[in-house]
């Protein structure tokens, strides 16, 4: 008795879970304020912008480098696929069209060079030190790359896990290594549990007289191995004018003049050690120690024995040779001094960041280093290709297929098809809310590729109801189980071939979509989630309800606008006894 008791409340207990789950997606919907989805260029319009390259020598760039950049382009822009993001050339331009207004914010950030490089510090000086300009105050970097002013003499405080903090947003930097590098190693969390590079400030130097005007900004520092050009764009380097520095495509190859990201500070700066090209990897989290966010930077195999090899051969070296840059976009974000060489090809960045600004710096890192620096040549709003009448046409025509649906399924299946039309109010349901929840925290645009998608699902899913039917009529026919009966014998055949059908749609779904770009890549994103959602109301939907009508009596007893009533089920037809011929006399 307690088993069947347990038995027919399980309907019931599915069902409130399905409730459960549409008023939590409701709630999300209310508290982030989102009650309508967003929609894509061609609904909605958007913001265009043209980049054009910049190369070294001045000559025009290769196809190879402009395909490589507009796929770059396209992964940071448009990395899920989903958000409607369009990146094409045009000639030797770059044309990005981002959906919805005033996203320039978006396309300064995937038109950056993002290219990380590790470089040793082979001098450095105030950021104002300059001859014929006297510095505001004498100072020295410390582990961020920053001077700090000083008036008297103090040892540098040791620090396993900070350098000197810093106001900038990537504004200091702390390198770690791991235990020994294995495949799917993470970060340490504390120092304790790996060696790590012991990152310190610099110490700091007694105060000492302003410099004459005319004093070298070089004057009593080791320049030897230094390019005397490069020693020459130090002396007249001023970083605190702003548009010095931001964005310069610097040589790999060659030794480099940088600024600090807080323009407090300039370097002298040796060949890569390591290049942004050696970056598998990076991706932003918190500190558990700390509480704040940081990037985590992972190398291939090369650049990890690369960035082994530079940490352990500079921490022998005199200050500030025994520093090592970290050089992104022509501005160092920090310069740790390294005590001990770092295995295990991880590199940790940390700072004054919030969730923002370090998730975008690993997004531009994480999709790569564009081979080419661009200026944005035009930016402009543009309106919708197809807008509200489009719009319009394909709701229209989702709702005509709907109601051709329901009329069907009421006309065949009788009283049985009012369980296909409430399971087709609840996909249509779940489906607005993960669109409209998708939309404000994944980037889900709806495009009109997408309401196709969404509208070729509705015969997926009214094709699963109809194999559960046509499954109990089935059972129904033999005439030898009641209704309640014939609905769990019928689930248990009717669910394989949904799961089956579902299976091979939501595989043709995520090859298309991982094959294919653009529109094409939407239609199938809009497919897949389809078949997920069919897959959820057939289970906490539609078998728990039929499970529960099967105990009305006008359901189990076949009333005739049941669509179970007996003449339906019947599968025999009536034969007249044969006759027997029999010869008299």
């Amino acid at each position: 008795m307690a088993r069947s008791t347990s038995s027919q409340s399980r309907p019931g207990r599915t069902l409130l879970a399905l409730l459960a789950l549409i008023l939590a997606m409701g709630a999300a919907m209310f508290l982030q304020k989102a009650l309508t989805p967003k929609y894509g260029l061609d609904l909605a319009g958007g913001t265009t912008v043209t980049l054009s390259p910049v190369t070294q020598d001045g000559k025009t760039p290769t196809q190879e480098s402009l395909d490589l950049a507009v796929n770059i382009i396209r992964d940071r822009v448009n990395g899920t696929g989903i958000s409607d993001a369009e990146v094409a050339k045009s000639g030797d331009n770059i044309v990005i069209s981002v959906p919805g207004a005033g996203q320039e914010e978006v396309v300064k950030k995937v038109g950056t060079t993002a290219e990380l490089r590790f470089r040793q510090v082979l001098a450095w000086a105030p950021a104002n030190a300059v001859p014929g300009k006297m510095p505001t105050a004498p100072a020295t970097p410390g582990a961020s790359g920053t001077p700090e002013p000083s008036s008297t003499a103090k040892p540098a405080p040791s620090s396993t896990a900070k350098p000197a903090p810093s106001g900038t947003p990537a504004g200091r930097a702390l390198s770690s290594a791991l235990t020994a590098p294995s495949p799917g190693a993470t970060p340490s969390a504390s120092a304790s549990a790996a060696p790590s590079a012991k990152a310190t400030p610099a110490p700091s130097a007694p105060a000492s007289e302003p410099p004459p005007a005319e004093q070298d900004p070089l004057a009593g520092v080791d320049t030897s191995g230094v390019d005397p050009a490069v020693l020459a764009q130090f002396r007249t380097l001023d970083c605190t004018k702003k548009d010095i520095g931001q964005g310069v495509q610097d040589d790999p190859d060659k030794q480099f003049v940088a600024c600090s990201q807080d323009r407090t500070a300039k370097y002298v700066l040796d060949k890569a050690a390591v290049k942004g090209t050696e970056v598998s990897g990076a991706s932003a989290g918190v500190d558990p120690t700390t509480g704040e966010w940081i990037v985590q930077v992972t190398f291939k195999s090369k650049g990890a024995s690369q960035f082994s090899q530079i940490t352990g051969a500079i921490t022998s070296q005199p200050e500030p040779r025994n520093q090592l840059a970290m050089v992104l976009d022509g501005l160092v974000i920090s310069s740790p001094r390294i005590e001990e060489a770092i295995p295990g090809g991880q590199a940790r960045i940390s700072g004054s960041f919030t969730q923002v600004t370090a998730t975008d710096l690993a997004d531009q890192l994480k999709y790569g280093a564009l081979p080419l620096k661009f200026v944005q040549s035009s930016i402009e709003e543009v309106s919708s290709t197809l807008g509200a009448d489009q719009l319009r046409g394909g709701l229209l025509a989702g709702a005509f297929g709907l109601a051709l649906v329901v009329l069907y399924c009421l006309l065949y299946y009788r009283g049985l098809g009012l369980v296909a039309v409430a399971s087709l109010v609840v996909a249509t349901v779940l489906t607005y809310a993960s669109v409209v929840i998708l939309g404000h925290n994944a980037g889900f645009r709806l495009s009109l590729p997408h309401i196709i998608g969404l509208v070729v699902s509705i015969g997926i899913t009214a094709d699963s109801f109809i194999v559960y039917f046509e499954r109990i009529r089935d059972e129904m026919k033999e005439g030898r189980r009641s209704l309640r009966v014939a609905v769990e014998v019928a689930w248990v055949r009717a669910r394989r071939t949904i799961l089956i059908a579902d299976a091979v749609m939501f595989i043709a779904a995520v090859v298309l979509y991982f094959l294919a770009v653009g529109g094409v890549a939407g239609f199938a994103f809009a497919m897949g989630l389809t078949t997920l959602i069919d897959i959820a109301v057939v289970f906490l939907f539609t078998k728990p309800f039929v499970a529960m009508l099967a105990r009305l009596k006008f359901f189990a007893k076949g009333h005739k606008l049941s669509g179970l009533d007996s003449e339906r089920m019947s599968q025999h037809v009536p034969v007249t006894a044969p006759t027997t011929v029999t010869q008299e006399g």
